[in-house]
This record gives C-alpha cells, structure tokens and sequence, in this order.
C-alpha cells in the first residue's frame, strides 16, 4: 500500500472504468467480510489503477480513487498505521472534491477527525467532526446526507467520549440515534464506515460507553444488538472486539477470552491482526492464569512465538 501511495514501481496499464468499478466493489466487499489478505493485493493495484485514470479523468474516474483512499484509510487506521492513514484520508479529501462529491468529502472529514482523535488532537477532531455535520451541501444532500451526517456526529461522542465527558458524548450520541430513527431502519451509505442505521449507532455507544468510563452501561447496549442484524463481518466481529474489552473492564476474565475466541471464530483475520485486540491478548496473558484456549489465541495472533 506504501508504495502505490508513493506512486513507486512499475505503473500498471490503465484498464477500463468499469473492471476498476467492479473491482472497488471486490475490494468494499473483502473489507466487509475481513478478507484482508485478499484485500491487501487488490486495494494497491485498484489505487494504482486509479491514478493511472486521473490525468485529465472524468468525475467518476475521481470519486472512485476518492472512495478506494476512504476505503484504505479505514483499513490504515485498524492496523494503526497513522502516518499512511493521513495521507491517505487527505487525498481522498482532494479527489472528493474534485468530483464534486460530497458525501466522500464529507466521509474523508470523518477520517481525518478519527485520525486526529487517535493523534490525541480532541479539540481538532471534535471540530472537523461537527463543522463537516453542519456543511449546507451535506444538509441538502438528501437521506444519503443525513446517513453521513450521523457518522459525523457519532464521530463527535467518540471523541468527546475519549475526553472523559459521558454526558456529551451521550447527548451527542442520542442526536445520532434521533436521525437514525427518522431515516428509518435500513443501513444506509453502506460504503461509508459500515453503514448508518439505529443498530449501528448502538454498535457505536458500546465503545463510547467503554471510553466514557461506564463499562456497565456498555455492556447493556452490547446486549441490545442482534450480531447477526448487523450490516457486515467486520461490524459483527468489531462488536465482539468491543464487547471483550467491557469484559475486561468489568474484570470478568473468562467472559473476556470466551469473546475473543468467537471473535475471532467470526473473523480471523481481523483477531489476528488489529493492534487493540492483540494488545488486549497480551494483558491477559500477562494477568492472570492462562489457559490452553488464550495460548493458543495468542499464538496464531503472533503475540507468543
């Protein structure tokens, strides 16, 4: 992915906009069930691809390379690889705009606001957050807008939530889930963080309700979700991830790993190669008796040799 961003190596022919169309939506599709190994060859070569469009390419050629850096900065910011992330979001901010497509405009602002929290820049991320939600060209955007614009404000009580403030982040929270409920129960903008519906926002408040500091209250919105009514692998196996970590914060260590291993049962290779989820494996290790089920999760996560 390095490379292709830095535009090294051998640049490929520029095949036709509709094999690059299909093979975004292989690439969307690998992302969603965690097909990473199959998604770390496609993702460059749709990138490369993509550039080898955009001299002098239409607003479609540029929307598409906007929505695969959207799509890579997602899976940059999982593996916490920061530095590539923010390139990557930045450029599909440029290319979003040069199609003309707001809703990938206001998706990148999404990314680069998780960026910026993850950097520790609350203030920063809490006001790209919030300005790109109250955009005009977002509002007039239709329900497709509106989707966009709960992301936006459920990106805002993340990070609010990160800065201890519980009752922000669930006044902030409570405004997602109002426009959530006014757009119905579908899951919209599919291609967009997940989707947006009411059970994704719930999905959210789990990990909002971790950070804020009420691992109790995390785990009744845990069990208000159905997983399998969630849109996606990845979002099923995220819900597990973050109901693992309430267990642990509640200290109920058994819970813990028995939901790290259906995690993992759910999507392998997500366990094995997020950043928090192996790090959550090794505090286990190192606090308390282990067993033969946490070994072995940590070895093929590559937390023991």
């Amino acid at each position: 992915m390095r490379d292709a961003m830095l535009g090294l190596g051998k640049a490929p022919a520029a095949p036709p906009a509709d094999t690059l169309a299909t093979d975004f939506t292989r690439a969307l599709a690998d992302f969603d069930a965690c097909r990473y190994a199959s998604l770390a060859v496609r993702l460059p070569r749709l990138i490369r691809a993509g550039h080898a469009h955009t001299p002098g390419g239409t607003e479609d050629d540029y929307k598409r390379l906007a929505m695969s850096y959207l799509l890579a900065t997602r899976m940059l910011v999982k593996l916490d690889e920061q530095q590539l992330g923010w390139m990557a979001a930045d450029r599909a901010r440029q290319f979003a705009e040069a199609a003309g497509d707001v809703l990938a405009v206001a998706e990148s602002a999404r990314q680069l606001a998780v960026l910026a929290r993850k950097a520790g820049w609350h203030g920063e991320a809490l006001s790209i957050a919030l300005s790109a939600a109250d955009h005009p060209d977002l509002r007039d955007a239709g329900r497709a807008g509106a989707a966009v614009r709960g992301l936006l404000v459920q990106s805002a009580a993340y990070t609010v939530a990160r800065r201890g403030d519980r009752d922000g982040m669930r006044e902030l929270t409570d405004e997602a889930a109002a426009i959530a409920k006014e757009l119905g129960g579908a899951t919209l903008v599919r291609d967009h963080g997940g989707g947006f519906s009411p059970l994704t926002v719930q999905l959210h408040r789990i990990s909002a309700e971790n950070y804020a500091g009420d691992p109790l209250a995390a785990l009744a919105a845990a069990r208000s979700i159905s997983l399998r009514a969630l849109p996606s692998v990845e979002r099923r196996s995220r819900a597990l991830s973050d109901v693992a970590v309430t267990y642990d914060r509640l200290g109920r260590r058994s819970d813990c790993i028995r939901t790290l291993l259906a995690a993992e049962h759910c999507a392998p290779q997500e366990t094995h190669a997020r950043p928090a989820t192996k790090s959550l494996i090794s505090s286990l290790l190192v606090s308390g008796p282990t067993s033969t089920e946490l070994r072995g999760l940590a070895v093929r996560s590559g937390v023991l040799a």
